[in-house]
């Protein structure tokens, strides 16, 4: 991961943040999603374009994404926020407050997994955004 973040930015600047959760045996699942949920909500500013990573969100190839990319570069105001759903999923609140999501497959990843993933996914679109070889389509 810290590979694909160094090279990512040399195109765009990434803040990688991650919530912690107070995952105490106490706590129901739908506590922990709204606390979650919370957390997630408060690290975000006014105008922040929210993006959830989901299995039920869209699907696209690598390229079709670079091109969404580059949409958002250039038509939202606020930063593009990308946020992974935690074991349980996301609670309904921050689902209301995202713009979109966004699918990276229909299995099932571990959440240092997709944090790789889609670094990595990222990466690649901004060297086909700049025509640059690292993709091979």
């Amino acid at each position: 991961m810290d590979e694909y973040l160094q090279r990512l930015r040399r195109y765009i600047t990434v803040e990688l943040k991650e919530v912690e959760v107070n995952n105490s045996a106490k706590k129901g699942k739908a506590d922990l999603v709204l606390e979650e949920a919370q957390k997630v909500l408060g690290c975000m500013k006014a105008g922040d374009h929210l993006v959830l990573l989901d299995e039920k969100g869209k699907m696209q190839d690598s390229e079709a994404f670079a091109q969404w990319l580059n949409r958002k570069f250039v038509t939202i105001q606020g930063d593009l926020v990308f946020v992974v759903g935690g074991a349980y999923g996301f609670h309904d609140v921050l689902k209301e407050k995202s713009v979109e999501m966004i699918s990276l497959s229909k299995m099932t990843f571990t959440h240092q997994m997709v944090r790789v993933v889609f670094i990595e996914q990222v990466y690649r679109a901004m060297t086909i955004l700049n025509n640059e070889p690292y993709h091979h389509s």
